[in-house]
């Protein structure tokens, strides 16, 4: 068996892999203060559940910022790298990738056997990222899981200007005061991220067929309104969140 575990900003993600590349299992927690204690933590959860023998495990392999963090890991693997291997996996036929993760945005081009080929990244700034999300979450009140939803019901969505979260904040707490229905706000919100990942995407060449990974990917709102201005269906996995982990565990396969 095979352990990927992508150590990010807001969650720490394990899947475990056996030989024929199934999974086997995974586990979603949040990393919080302690990187290593998430890990080990994740790694108790998913052998418990699963009922297997940490002995059983060949390889473990982490990914993510905190990566270098993990001094049980057999190696360590760029996050581009992993998200690659593990959208080849899941959608064959996928040629780009939008990834987006609590603290940054990705798009990366994929070669015909899942390699990179050119990539951008927003790791300086918040806006259009998961962090983004959780900072308009509070200031309308609606709950994360609850935005996507919501924002499809608007026919128009409010606009929003700013590109740095926290003039960004500044309007949304705006247009409620003036009584724009939370509905539009929510639409604007999510139709301001997929204008910044779009600005990251004029920077590479962008072929078919696009997956879109990360904790973000599970927000309805972000995809359609990706969809809507590329003018393109996207493709999202079950559990979009663990792409890199599954990446993770495969290129422990290959040794």
């Amino acid at each position: 068996m095979y352990l990927g575990i992508d150590v990010g900003s807001l969650s720490t993600d394990l899947v475990l892999l056996d030989e024929s590349k199934k999974i086997l299992g995974h586990v979603i927690l949040l990393t919080g203060s302690d990187p290593v204690a998430a890990a080990r933590d994740g790694l108790e959860t998913l052998l418990s559940k699963l009922g297997v023998d940490r002995k059983d495990i060949k390889k473990v392999v982490a990914t993510g910022t905190g990566r270098d963090a993990i001094d049980f890991a057999d190696k360590r693997i760029t996050e581009i790298t992993c998200i690659a291997a593990g959208v080849h996996h899941v959608f064959p036929t996928s040629r780009t990738v939008i990834d987006i993760g609590g603290q940054d945005t990705k798009v990366i081009s994929l070669s015909d056997d899942g390699k990179v080929l050119e990539f951008e990244m927003n790791d300086k700034c918040s806006a259009g990222t998961g962090r983004f999300l959780e900072v308009m979450s509070s200031a309308l009140g609606v709950p994360l899981d609850k935005m996507g939803p919501l924002s499809l019901k608007a026919e128009e969505p409010a606009l929003i200007s700013s590109v740095c979260t926290v003039f960004a904040e500044s309007e949304v707490v705006s247009l409620v005061a003036q009584g724009k229905p939370i509905e539009e706000i929510l639409k604007g919100v999510h139709y301001s991220i997929a204008d910044r990942v779009l600005s990251l995407a004029e920077r590479i060449t962008v072929k078919d067929y696009v997956a879109i990974t990360g904790g973000v990917a599970k927000n309805i709102g972000v995809v359609k309104a990706l969809e809507e201005k590329m003018g393109k269906k996207l493709l999202v996995y079950d559990e979009p969140q663990i792409v890199g982990a599954i990446g993770a565990a495969l290129l422990g396969m290959e040794g």
